[in-house]
C-alpha cells in the first residue's frame, strides 16, 4: 500500500473543547490536510521542539530521545496507519543492530518524537480520503470548529459551519509591551510553563507580521 508523506503544517488551540489542540498535518506536493485533535501536553511537547525552546530539565519525549541516542536507537519513521471510530492509530518504526522494530503509539506522541528525531511521517490514501480536508489555500479558520467528537470532517461541513465560528479570543498578552513579552517569555520558559511560552510566542509573532 503506497505511503503518502505529510508535513506539520499546524498547531491550533481548540475552539470548541478546552485544553485540546488541534494537530494539522499536510501532504506534501498536495493540498489535502488531516487535523488530529490532541491533548494539551503533548501540544506542549511538540510545540516545544519545533519552537526550539530549551526547558530547564528534560520533558518526556526528550528523554525517550536521550535514551535512544545512548543506546543507538534510531527512528526511522512514523506511520498513522488507520482510522478507526474517530481515533487515529500510529506506529514508531525503530531500528537498532541492523534490526527494524515497529512499536504501537498514539499519533500526538509519535509525532512529538518525529519533531526530535527528525524523521519522516506518512500515512496512507484511504485516511486523507477518509479523514483529510481539501484547503485550496493558506486558510485554516475550519480549525475552530472542530471537536474530539469529530476529527473526520467532510471538505463540505467546513462552509457550513463558518458562519457559526465563535470570536476569537484577545490575546490576555495583548496589553504588554514588547519588552515586557520578552521577559514573560523568559519567565514562562523558565518555569516549565509551555503552553504560555507557546501563547506569548504567538502574540510576538503576531506584532511581527
Amino acid at each position: 500500500m503506497k505511503k503518502l508523506k505529510l508535513d506539520i503544517v499546524g498547531l491550533s488551540y481548540s475552539q470548541t473543547q478546552s485544553g485540546a489542540y488541534a494537530l494539522v498535518l499536510g501532504e506534501v506536493n498536495g493540498n489535502r490536510r488531516l487535523p488530529i485533535i490532541i491533548g494539551g501536553f503533548e501540544a506542549q511537547a511538540i510545540a516545544v521542539e519545533i519552537e526550539k525552546m530549551t526547558p530547564s530539565r528534560p520533558l518526556t519525549h526528550d528523554l525517550f530521545k536521550s535514551f535512544a541516542d545512548v543506546f543507538n536507537i534510531e527512528l526511522e519513521e512514523v506511520l498513522i496507519y488507520n482510522l478507526v471510530d474517530g481515533i487515529f492509530f500510529a506506529k514508531i518504526v525503530c531500528k537498532n543492530a541492523g534490526k527494524s522494530v515497529e512499536i504501537d503509539a498514539r499519533t500526538s506522541d509519535a509525532v512529538a518524537l518525529a519533531v526530535r528525531f527528525g524523521c519522516p511521517i506518512y500515512t496512507y490514501d484511504f485516511i486523507m480520503s477518509s479523514a483529510g480536508i481539501v484547503i485550496e489555500n493558506n486558510d485554516f479558520a475550519f480549525l475552530e470548529n472542530i471537536s474530539a467528537a469529530s476529527t473526520a470532517e467532510t471538505e463540505n461541513a467546513a462552509p457550513e459551519q463558518k458562519d457559526e465560528q465563535p470570536p476569537k479570543a484577545v490575546s490576555p498578552y495583548a496589553s504588554l509591551s514588547d519588552e515586557q513579552l520578552e521577559n514573560t517569555l523568559q519567565k514562562a520558559i523558565a518555569n516549565e510553563q509551555y503552553e504560555a511560552a507557546a501563547r506569548i510566542r504567538d502574540e510576538i509573532e503576531r506584532r511581527k507580521s
